[in-house]
């Protein structure tokens, strides 16, 4: 009989069974072949197949509990997936073993394969700890290296930040974790995320002792936490990604580009002052509504995502700007391209939402709820 070599295997099927009686070892592979015999037909008789070499050898673990038997089945495979799954569908086929009536049901099929495979990647990460930079072998070689650096990621500070390597005199301060990690990827390793737009209190800290690069998302909503940032802690630069893009999705010369072009704070805040101007103006070129126009649009509006947590962007014509998550509001209505008459959010309006609002000039925010709306300019409309 030919046997199965341990690396031709490539799945283990697992295998429950109950039996009513007292059983041994041999009953229950002797059910195994004899109740699948012809079922398959010859290509995958089990017997012929284990002669062949393209199934292993079946372990039994059993045990009598009360005078019934209980027990595990491991059949190892060399065949391909689509055989792999027939023969054991065709085991829960067996309805007795022995003597007695009995039950088999699959558990699991594992593929040995995927963790042979997750194995020699863990062990490559240790092993290129201890090598330099060599010769890059295709997308494997690239995969691990990238995960390497990545998995150099810390938590830091009683907030838990995501940070790299922060123990130099210059650090860069970024949004959040994703940003953080495709730094990290991208060799810049001085780097801490703040876990959100609300300014932790570890980054104020860490502004007193050493030099704040703060790199913001190409768009308004970078802008406004850029603002944040600079009235709470002491930021020296500021680096802006290309316009429209999210640092978590800048390619590596875009990222060091980005650094390179750095400007002091003081200037950015004078640039800032232009883009105020510019809400400014939206602000005077939108047209005034009849608020009863408006509230018969923004149900409309509110009907088709009514129950999806969704908002949506309206514009002067009362057409759909954008259509996006009831947790990107604030950001959107921030980072918007072109003024927005109202804002409809299937759930509730929260402080930032009202304040992004206020701050870009939108005229009606429709929610089902307002957490809080004190001293709003936006006109509120309950849905």
């Amino acid at each position: 009989m030919a046997k199965i070599s341990p690396v031709s295997i490539k799945y283990m099927v697992y295998a429950t069974f109950k039996a009513e009686g007292p059983l041994e070892k041999p009953d229950v592979i002797g059910a195994i072949f004899g109740q699948t015999e012809g079922l398959l037909g010859a290509e995958l008789e089990m017997r012929e197949l284990q002669k062949e070499g393209k199934i292993g050898r079946i372990e039994v673990d059993l045990e009598t509990v009360d005078g019934k038997s209980i027990g595990i089945i491991k059949l190892p495979s060399a065949l391909d997936k689509s055989e792999t799954t027939l023969i054991a569908a065709a085991l829960e086929t067996i309805d007795r073993i022995g003597p007695t009536e009995a039950s088999i049901e699959i558990s699991k099929i594992e593929d040995v394969r995927g963790s042979k495979r997750d194995f020699i990647l863990e062990r490559a990460k240790k092993l290129l700890e201890n090598l330099d930079d060599g010769h890059e072998l295709g997308e494997m070689s690239r995969t691990l290296k990238e995960e390497s650096r990545t998995s150099k990621i810390q938590e830091y500070g009683d907030e838990k930040l995501p940070a790299g390597d922060i123990s130099g005199n210059e650090i860069i301060v970024v949004e959040g974790r994703a940003d953080v990690v495709n730094l990290l990827k991208n060799r810049v390793n001085n780097v801490i995320g703040m876990n959100g737009t609300k300014l932790p209190a570890t980054i104020a800290k860490l502004g007193a002792d050493k030099e704040i690069t703060l790199f913001i998302d190409g768009d308004r909503g970078g802008k406004l936490i850029a603002r944040n940032v600079i009235e709470n802690a002491r930021v020296t630069y500021v680096a802006v990604a290309p316009d429209g893009k999210e640092v978590e999705e800048l390619q590596g010369k875009e990222i060091l580009m980005s650094l390179r072009k750095r400007i002091p704070t003081d200037e950015f805040l004078r640039r800032m002052q232009f883009d105020r101007v510019e809400i400014a103006e939206e602000r005077e070129e939108m047209p005034k509504f009849d608020i009863s126009e408006v509230k018969e649009a923004v149900k409309g509006a509110y009907e088709k995502i009514k129950g999806t947590k969704s908002a949506v962007l309206i514009d002067s014509n009362f057409d759909v700007i954008k259509k996006i998550s009831s947790r990107e509001v604030t950001r959107n209505i921030i980072g918007a391209r072109k003024p927005i008459l109202a804002v409809v959010i299937d759930g509730t309006a929260v402080s930032p939402t009202v304040r992004a609002c206020d701050e870009r000039g939108v005229q009606f925010l429709a929610a089902t709820n307002f957490s809080s709306a004190d001293n709003a300019k936006v006109k509120l409309i309950s849905l």
